[in-house]
């Protein structure tokens, strides 16, 4: 079923007929996909965005963004998400809730698989994203919901006046653990090397923290438990010693990989499957685009994300009026 755009789910927009033909999809409606979604909705481009999961993507988790400008008091991620899906939304852009599990060539157009149904589409606009990288140790998966967690802001709550860890070094690790410090008794960061690659401003802040402890040089082992998690079995890199922590939960921030199972094949992808475009968002493929985190590049932030998905936009206007 096809609606109109709304990140909140108690919102009902009008339906659409399903399987009907358009010319632009966006695969992913995270800041990628809602800045070209707002750039085609102008350019009066008959627009439907297939999302999965929630409308602002990793973005409308995040609990505060400092670093997008036009909010120097920062602002909540879901409060951009939102604000970014109705500009679309006025605009007349749809969005069909569902996966998107197949992706082919027709004769003149894009197929786009969506839970069984095909939706077609002159051009495609791939703006999956990604998500967060596994540690790949035991019990991680086992304790999932139980204690492991990837998101502080859905699960933070649940650990009010108790001793957390949080494993990683980079922006969303300290963003994450200064968030939890809100309910956690104490939180712990676990990091393979001896300095945090985050922002020096976080840093500076997580080290001041009084809530938050580091544990330098050392990476997570096990995680056990009975029911849910009750403690974490961590290596010194140094000295090589063991060290068993008993902790309430686990925040894993180690990294990311991009949603790109269903392209393989497709279109050329990079040794970490991130997808390959030029400077205008043009992939391997004709009248297939790319923009935003899924795509191969160094920096990885929403203000990047909105200007891939700008550009990427722009590219397919082009190519849908040169093919008439």
């Amino acid at each position: 079923m096809s609606v109109k755009l709304a990140v909140k789910p108690q919102l009902q927009p009008k339906a659409a007929a399903a399987g009907g033909a358009y010319d632009l999809i966006i695969i992913g409606g995270g800041p990628a996909g809602l800045t070209a979604a707002i750039y085609a909705g102008r350019a009066r481009l008959k627009t439907l965005i297939i999302e999965k999961m929630v409308l602002g993507g990793q973005a409308s988790t995040a609990f505060q963004i400092e670093n997008y400008p036009g909010f120097p008091e920062a602002v909540a991620g879901h409060e951009l998400a939102q604000k970014m899906a109705d500009q679309a939304n006025k605009l007349g852009v749809e969005v069909l809730w569902g996966g998107a599990a197949e992706l082919k060539k027709e004769e003149q157009s894009w197929s786009v698989q969506v839970d069984g149904k095909p939706v077609r589409a002159k051009a495609v606009i791939i703006a999956t994203g990604w998500e967060n990288a596994k540690l790949g140790v035991p019990g991680e998966a086992k304790f999932r919901g139980r204690g492991v967690s990837y998101c502080a802001t859905c699960d933070g709550a649940f650990y009010k006046d108790k001793n957390i860890i949080v494993v990683g070094g980079g922006n969303s690790a300290i963003e994450e653990a200064l968030f939890l410090t809100r309910f956690a008794a104490k939180v712990s960061v676990v990091h393979r090397r001896d300095e945090l690659r985050a922002d020096k401003i976080l840093a500076e802040r997580a080290k001041s923290h009084p809530k938050i402890y580091f544990f330098w040089h050392a990476v997570v082992e096990e995680i056990r438990g009975d029911k849910n998690v009750a403690e974490v079995a961590l290596k010194d890199l140094v000295s090589g010693k063991k060290l068993i922590v008993p902790v309430d939960g686990v925040f894993i921030y180690v990294g990311s990989q991009p949603n790109t199972g269903f392209l393989k094949g497709l279109i050329k992808l990079d040794d970490h499957g991130y997808i390959l475009t030029d400077e205008k968002m043009k992939t391997s493929a004709e009248g297939l685009f790319a923009a935003g985190d899924v795509r191969a590049k160094t920096l990885r932030q929403i203000v990047t994300a909105a200007a891939d998905g700008a550009q990427a936009a722009e590219s397919a206007r082009e190519y849908i009026e040169s093919k008439g």
